[in-house]
């Protein structure tokens, strides 16, 4: 696995962000949970990265939105 600190940008009550913290749990990533529902300066990191949706990964430098099993493969080296 790639030495990087991995966060989950998510909310409540959405699918695709269960997904991505299911896979990363069932592959032992370790990982931050950020949930934007529950603290608005998780939003404002969000939006800063360009970003207007979740699930997105943060890897380094890397940013996956939504559950994408082949780019948290190749980022993550699993």
């Amino acid at each position: 696995m790639a030495d990087n600190n991995v966060i989950v940008y998510s909310r409540n009550y959405c699918p695709h962000c269960v997904q991505v913290k299911k896979y990363l749990e069932e592959n032992n990533v370790a990982f931050e949970e950020r949930n934007v529902d529950t603290n608005e300066a998780y939003m404002e990191e969000l939006f800063n990265l360009g970003m207007r949706a979740v699930p997105v990964t943060v890897v380094g430098e890397e940013k996956i939105l939504g559950f994408n099993t082949t780019q948290l493969k190749q980022v993550l080296s699993i």
